[in-house]
């Protein structure tokens, strides 16, 4: 054991590991097949997120009215929190080993 004193920080990760070992959860590192899935994915979901941006940009410029706009935004907002969501689900089926299926 090292006589350096332990960080707020470090005290608090050794907490939280001693509650998890307790409650029976267990950490299990991600393999680098599961890294670059991930990865994978994290782009493919930016580069939806920047389509659907400069597709929203494109039509606000053509939006006749603040009605039009105001729905195009909803829209917009929609398709964003769809393509998080979905972002975040395949990444949890891959931490899980399941397989995404595309």
């Amino acid at each position: 054991m090292s006589d350096k004193p332990k960080s707020s920080f470090e005290l608090a990760m050794e907490r939280l590991r001693q509650k998890d070992a307790e409650a029976g959860v267990t950490v299990v590192p991600l393999t680098d097949e599961q890294r670059a899935a991930i990865a994978e994915v994290r782009n493919a979901a930016q580069a939806k997120l920047a389509h659907a941006e400069v597709m929203h940009q494109s039509e606000r410029l053509r939006a006749a009215d603040a009605e039009s706009l105001a729905v195009m935004d909803d829209g917009y907002r929609r398709d964003r929190e769809r393509i998080i969501a979905d972002r975040e689900a395949q990444i949890e089926k891959i931490r899980r080993g399941t397989p995404t299926g595309g």
